[in-house]
């Protein structure tokens, strides 16, 4: 008589490559280096105009340094790439400015599944490198600094999650609200669904999708909290 079937094990999740940028630092470099200015796209850049100066700034240093990162692993100029970023309601296409980030490159995607995410003027890229079929990611970068206000368990976090902080009080407190929202904000960039779901029905302390970064790994400085999604499925 057969025994049971045995287990088959999930595949392995592909490992991204990480980067941040300090702030001032567009992409790690100099932003018209090699006299090569990085433009990016006319939905982009529409989007930056409509902006206030400061943040402004921040939003058209994110994307310059994204376009340098995806050149620079495809290792091809980035006024080669057309920005083709896509959304679960508005579809895709280089008219977008929102959405999960993405280009093309002579008319055909190019192979990395990308996020971007800012804070206190650091900027996180991530990118799968010839991702396997529906692999999507998302990442996130947060300021603890930030969680400080009243009332943020209510509305971010779910009963299991509020029950998991019972206890904690001052920095400690703090440290974990980042944790458990980079890890929101990651799960959501990958679906693609974004603050559309409501962050308090979202359950995120043991997602084996979801990988919290060590304290300063990519370069980033040990205050920050930041994860890395990354879908088995694509869904």
């Amino acid at each position: 008589m057969a025994g049971p079937a045995p287990e088959v094990a999930a595949p392995a999740l592909p490992v991204p490559v990480l980067r941040s940028c300090p702030p001032g630092v567009s992409g790690g470099q100099d932003p018209t280096a090699g006299c090569q200015p990085i433009v990016l796209g006319p939905a982009e850049l529409a989007r930056g105009a409509a902006l206030a100066p400061g943040p402004r700034a921040v939003f058209m240093a994110g994307r310059r340094a994204l376009r340098t990162f995806a050149a620079e692993l495809l290792d091809i100029p980035a006024s080669d790439l057309t920005t083709h970023f896509s959304c679960p309601r508005c579809g895709s296409g280089p008219e977008l400015s929102h959405g999960r980030p993405g280009y093309t490159l002579r008319g055909g995607p190019v192979p990395l599944a990308l996020s971007l995410s800012r804070s206190s003027g650091w900027i996180l890229l991530g990118a799968v490198v010839d991702p396997p079929a529906g692999v999507t990611m998302g990442l996130d970068l947060a300021d603890p600094s930030g969680m400080a206000f009243e009332g943020f368990d209510g509305v971010a976090l779910t009963t299991t999650e509020r029950a998991a902080l019972t206890g904690l009080a001052g920095p400690q407190l703090l440290q974990e609200r980042a944790r458990l929202w980079a890890r929101k904000e990651a799960w959501l960039k990958m679906t693609g669904d974004g603050l559309a779901t409501a962050p308090d029905t979202l359950d995120v302390l043991s997602r084996p999708e979801i990988r919290d970064l060590a304290a300063g790994e990519a370069g980033l400085p040990h205050n920050l909290r930041a994860a890395v999604a990354l879908s088995r499925t694509g869904s």
